[in-house]
């Protein structure tokens, strides 16, 4: 299954209209995540790619919203944009991008974000923040003078979506609303009401 090149042409005209209107950070979008069993939890994390295969962000796989998606590869995802009145929602499968991207986006980040994944047990509890300091500061001397692997437990996940909805505010709440569907592997548009 893949996008379509007009919801990704869409998408990115909404994105650029975010950027233009002074959204502060156009790339957040809330995450939804399940156990499986019941249990969703949500958060927001950072766009990083987006192709025909989906939307691609990166995580700690040991974090609650990495076993999530290992008990149960679906997610939802949100993007709002209050300063363009836009709002693009997902619904679809997960799954980790390849090691070679990983590594590929791993290599692009700062120093102290690559020995941050080190440091951080994300979702761990934490008895003070000396502690995660420290750890900071052992990975640093560990480190020093070498580049920074990639940690086994840190990598990319792409969200495939099975229904994609475009979202445009209107005056008097009568938005603008066109969800996308995959149907036998091609996209059905259709307009809904506000």
């Amino acid at each position: 299954m893949s996008l379509s090149q007009e919801i990704i042409e869409q998408f990115n005209k909404f994105f650029k209209k975010a950027r233009v209107s002074g959204e502060p950070e156009p790339t957040a979008m809330v995450l939804a995540t399940s156990d499986g069993e019941g249990l969703v939890t949500s958060r927001t994390v950072l766009l990083k790619a987006l192709d025909e295969n989906g939307f691609v962000f990166f995580t700690n796989t040991h974090s609650m919203k990495g076993q999530q998606i290992a008990a149960c590869p679906r997610a939802a995802a949100t993007f709002l944009w209050k300063a363009s009145g836009c709002q693009v929602q997902l619904v679809g499968s997960v799954s980790k991008v390849s090691d070679e991207e990983a590594d590929a986006y791993f290599a692009t980040r700062d120093r102290g974000s690559q020995i941050g994944a080190w440091a951080s047990r994300q979702s761990e509890p934490l008895d003070s923040r000396e502690t995660l300091i420290q750890r900071v500061r052992e990975l640093e001397r560990e480190y020093e003078g070498a580049e920074v692997p990639r940690p086994p437990h840190w990598t990319g996940y792409v969200l495939s979506p099975e229904t994609v909805e475009f979202w445009t505010q209107r005056e008097f709440r009568l938005h603008d609303r066109f969800l996308y569907t995959l149907d036998n592997g091609g996209w059905i548009k259709q307009r809904l009401n506000p």
